[in-house]
């Protein structure tokens, strides 16, 4: 009997010692934290949560993600601070490079090519008006319809201080010579396009700055609510000028010409993360260069979200079904981020 325990206690301890290694495989994060960070704009914030999801099914403890602006994440991720995010948006983050290139670097993309940007006008007044570009509101008629303060100027749902595309509308203003003529909204802009969605419902002009994926584009649905117009030509900030070809896009919907000179080159929405984090976290770094969330299931999120289902819990949950609606895909995204760390 005592021989018998014996060689029962090996086996038991060999079969331990064996399944050590396929346990540290399967949760290579195990004893790590990551310290995460999200973009200020909420519709980002369905596609950051999957990744904090992801990243604690390999055993990682993850805290954040930590809402921050542009700058300082960009400075942060740089330094160390904060490890990772996933709301890059290229090229359009290009004006931040010199901030963390050497330091951090891009790996994988959420949305490869699924950003655009533009101006948007509501459909009847393209109509009434033949409204084509921005420069149709230098005329004295166009100003007065979108004039919502008494100013003098056409009002435009902008972007607020500090994100990447308040340097291009400003750039804009100046290259088209449209300051006389355009007063740029630069508040909270959730709540700037929830203004401008009841002025529409109450059948008043509205111009405004959007991007893709976004719940805008679900409540006022290009070439039925709304218009994407051009810009007179394509001007780009200096370190964005040789993308001028992607700034004109064929093939959008709902827009006054095909192509559309948007004016803003298409974006990747890719994970931006600290180096010596990536060289430390092989599993992480795989997870972020294979994993991607298809555009039809962001815009759907978003459009719950605008509607109500907007809170920390709500999003954790969307999060949650995605992954487990998706869960084939998911599980070979985790068994290529293990075998990294193997």
């Amino acid at each position: 009997m005592f021989r018998l325990t014996q060689t029962l206690t090996a086996v038991a301890l060999s079969t331990l010692i064996v399944a050590a290694p396929a346990i540290a495989q399967d949760n290579p994060g195990e004893g790590k934290t990551v310290n995460m960070a999200q973009a200020t704009w909420d519709t980002g914030w369905f596609h950051a949560e999957i990744y904090k999801q992801l990243l604690g099914e390999l055993g990682y403890k993850v805290e954040g993600p930590t809402t921050l602006d542009n700058p300082p994440f960009y400075q942060a991720v740089a330094q160390g601070d904060v490890d990772l995010w996933v709301n890059g948006w290229f090229p359009l983050h290009n004006t931040y490079r010199p901030a963390f290139e050497g330091q951090a670097e891009i790996v994988g993309a959420v949305a490869k090519a699924g950003a655009l940007e533009g101006y948007l006008v509501d459909k009847a007044s393209v109509e009434k008006f033949g409204i084509r570009t921005l420069d149709d509101f230098k005329r004295p008629e166009v100003q007065e319809a979108f004039d919502r303060n008494g100013d003098g100027k056409a009002d435009l749902v902008a972007c607020p201080p500090g994100w990447g595309c308040e340097i291009n509308i400003e750039h804009h203003l100046d290259a088209y010579e449209l300051r006389e003529h355009i007063n740029p909204i630069k508040a909270a802009y959730s709540a700037s396009m929830a203004d401008a969605v009841a002025a529409h419902q109450a059948g008043e002009p509205i111009l405004f700055y959007t991007w893709t994926p976004n719940w805008t584009v679900n409540e006022l649905v290009p070439g039925e609510d709304v218009m994407w117009i051009e810009v007179p030509e394509v001007d780009l900030p200096e370190d964005m000028a040789d993308l001028a070809d992607a700034a004109v896009i064929a093939g959008v919907e709902g827009c006054v010409a095909d192509p559309c000179t948007l004016g803003f080159p298409a974006n990747d929405i890719v994970p931006v993360a600290n180096s010596a984090f990536l060289q430390d976290n092989p599993a992480a770094a795989k997870l972020l260069e294979v994993a991607a969330i298809p555009l039809p299931a962001i815009f759907e999120q978003n459009a719950a979200m605008n509607s109500g289902a907007g809170s920390t819990q709500d999003i954790q949950q969307q999060a949650a079904e995605w992954i487990a609606n998706n869960r084939d895909l998911v599980d070979g995204w985790i068994e290529q981020a293990r075998s990294a760390a193997s």
